[in-house]
């Protein structure tokens, strides 16, 4: 199955920090297929000093959903991410790694929803995910990465 991920940090070296969850995520959960460019760019959610990093990558996986969100969070924490963002308060952070798509998996549990509950609305996220995916179709919008991409520009003009 072909996963899609989120890498987003805002301390400390975040092009290493970047490059390291890559090259962790190749080990622990797959083949890396495709790496988008780094994307500088401003919080989102909260007010920081600090610009973020982001990237988007897509994996070739056997891992199921949930074990996939078991070993990116293992990765944030062996890369020193302490405590993840509860209730929409978002703090600087060495990473983030978040899982935006599984295939076509639709899920919502207390631990994990697919497809990514605000991917549609984060230009930080899309923007790097259209660089690599622009036609795959989101299983729940029925529309590409690159329509959603267009829709959310719009919104933020």
């Amino acid at each position: 199955m072909q996963v899609y991920i989120s890498l987003g940090t805002n301390l400390g070296d975040k092009e290493q920090n970047l490059n390291e969850a890559v090259r962790k995520i190749e080990e622990r959960i797959g083949h890396v297929v495709s790496l988008s460019a780094f994307h500088v760019t401003a919080p989102w959610g909260f007010h920081s000093h600090n610009s973020f990093l982001n990237a988007a990558l897509c994996v070739e996986t056997t891992l199921e959903p949930l074990e996939l969100l078991e070993r990116t969070q293992s990765i944030e924490c062996e890369i020193g991410r302490t405590h993840k963002s509860v209730d929409g308060i978002y703090h600087d952070r060495l990473i983030d790694i978040d899982l935006l798509l599984c295939g076509d998996v639709i899920m919502q549990n207390d631990r994990l929803t697919l497809p990514h509950p605000h991917l549609a609305e984060r230009l930080f996220v899309l923007e790097p995910l259209e660089e690599i995916a622009p036609q795959v179709v989101h299983p729940l919008l029925n529309i590409t990465i690159q329509e959603i991409l267009l829709n959310c520009r719009l919104k933020n003009d």
